[in-house]
This record gives C-alpha cells, sequence and structure tokens, in this order.
C-alpha cells in the first residue's frame, strides 16, 4: 500500500498537471460513471493529500481517492493510450505548456464524489500526518501514551496517525531502537517527540527522492552517490539477513495483517 509521501507527491503532480483548467473525466469500466458525468468538464481547483487519501477540489464537490492495496494511477502527455481492462476513472486535459495531459486510476478501495461535510468526516477520524504544514505529533501521542497495545501496531493505525505504513513503521521503530512490542503507553513523551521529528524528515525525504531510503551514509555499503536498493533500508524486508548494526539475524512477523521487521537485540523489549 502506498505511503504517505507517495500520496503526497500524487496531489502535487495532479495539481501541477491539471489544476485551474476543465478536466474531462470518464469511467472507462463503468463502475465510477455517475461520479465522472458530475465531474466531466468542471474546472479542478487543487489536489490534496491526507495521509494514504487525495482529495481533488472541484468547487463544491469533492473526489476522494484511497488507492488501497491494489490502487495505482499512470500518467502522462499527449494522447492517452486506448482503454483497457478495469479502468475505473480517466482525466484528461490541456496541461500548463498547453499539450495535452491524462492520468488513469486503477484498482483503487475509493474512488467517490463527496460533499464538503463528508470530507470532513474522514479527516476528523485521522490522526496528524507528518506532511502536513505546522502540524505537530501531540495528538499522536496522546493515543499512543494511554494505550496498551503494541507501538508497532498503534503505527499502523490511521487514527492515530496518518500517512504511515509498514516502511515507515519498522524503520522507524529501529532508528529509535524501540521494540515494536513494547506497549504504547511505555513511549514517554520525550522519545515520541524524537520519533515524530524524525517521522517528519523522513517523509520529507521520501517525497523529494520518491522513495523510502533510511539508512544512514555510514551504514551504507557504498558511502556516496545513489542509495542501492540493498542499502535502503535497516530491517523492512530483510529476515534472515545480518543487522546492519549488531549482525543479529532480522526477523519477521505478522502484526494487524501486515509483515513486521525488527532486529531482536537493537529492539530488545
Amino acid at each position: 500500500m502506498p505511503e504517505g509521501h507517495t500520496l503526497f507527491r500524487l496531489a502535487r503532480d495532479q495539481s501541477s498537471a491539471f489544476a485551474g483548467r476543465p478536466v474531462h473525466v470518464t469511467s472507462p469500466q463503468g463502475r465510477f460513471a455517475a461520479g465522472a458525468a458530475l465531474l466531466d468538464g468542471r474546472v479542478l481547483d487543487e489536489v490534496t493529500s491526507y495521509g494514504k487519501h487525495l482529495f481533488a477540489c472541484f468547487g463544491a464537490d469533492t473526489l476522494h481517492v484511497h488507492l488501497g492495496l491494489y490502487g495505482s494511477y499512470t500518467s502522462g502527455a499527449g494522447t492517452p493510450p486506448p482503454p483497457r481492462g478495469a479502468l475505473r476513472m480517466r482525466w484528461e486535459g490541456d496541461g500548463p505548456d498547453g499539450g495535452g495531459v491524462w492520468t488513469d486510476l486503477r484498482g483503487a478501495t475509493a474512488c467517490e464524489v463527496l460533499t464538503t461535510p463528508e470530507v470532513d468526516r474522514i479527516l476528523d477520524r485521522l490522526g496528524p500526518d507528518p506532511l502536513r504544514p505546522r502540524t505537530d505529533g501531540t495528538a499522536a501521542h496522546r493515543r499512543i501514551a494511554a494505550s496498551r497495545t503494541a507501538v508497532g501496531a498503534l503505527l499502523m493505525d490511521q487514527s492515530v496517525l496518518a500517512g504511515v505504513g509498514n516502511v515507515y513503521r519498522a524503520e522507524l521503530l529501529f532508528r529509535h531502537r524501540v521494540s515494536p512490542f513494547r506497549p504504547g503507553r511505555q513511549v514517554d513523551a520525550d522519545l515520541w517527540a524524537r520519533m515524530w521529528a524524525d517521522l517528519v524528515v523522513l517523509m520529507r525525504a521520501g517525497v523529494r527522492m520518491g522513495r523510502i531510503v533510511t539508512t544512514r551514509p555510514e551504514d551504507r555499503h557504498r558511502r556516496r552517490g545513489a542509495v542501492l536498493r540493498d542499502d535502503a533500508h535497516y530491517v523492512y524486508r530483510r529476515t534472515g539477513l545480518p543487522c546492519r548494526i549488531c549482525g543479529t539475524e532480522v526477523r519477521t512477523e505478522v502484526m494487524v495483517g501486515r509483515n513486521l521487521h525488527w532486529c531482536p537485540v537493537c529492539q530488545a523489549v
């Protein structure tokens, strides 16, 4: 499932390509036909993200998209290819340079037109998003500190913290040597403040690079230049490989339906 930095980039790119101009909206698959007809030909104001949600504002109506596990966008310039398969939604328009632009949506969990109160209800049930301007993690810590649930599960709860997924969860906990099995109420305010500040930096870097890189230069095989795929993470998808810090085999266990990765020595309970 795409994490928050990916949605932030999508919102930025879609706003750049389509905002301020009429958008031709269709649903070749037919599943979003009514919503497409409502939005077709209207001017897009902007696209924003909050956590793992995208909101495209067309005046009083907002298109809400949640990609879920299988959703994806494909975009391009010029004439779009002929529609194929389960193409939920297509946008076409004139780009900022006058040329044609398009984007296709497939496989999303949610693709729906909402009113402002309906959008507000979604936002009200989400925790703070580290990528939103002037946001701090105090509200997230209040939820974490009041819970006996393992912090590894709490970090995946979008009502606690919006935009964090499996990669950021595993890597953030490792970087701060926190066991994913530690109860939330054992994460004190000072530790959380450090984790939140680190998360903001990591996710902003993810927006810039278009990928998640969490290792420090001194912990990579290649110290300079592009970060190789094998050097990008400390524990995520490194099951059975030696920990970059202590050499212990990285372990995996399912937590809240996703594979959790951690080092049992560096992140001892």
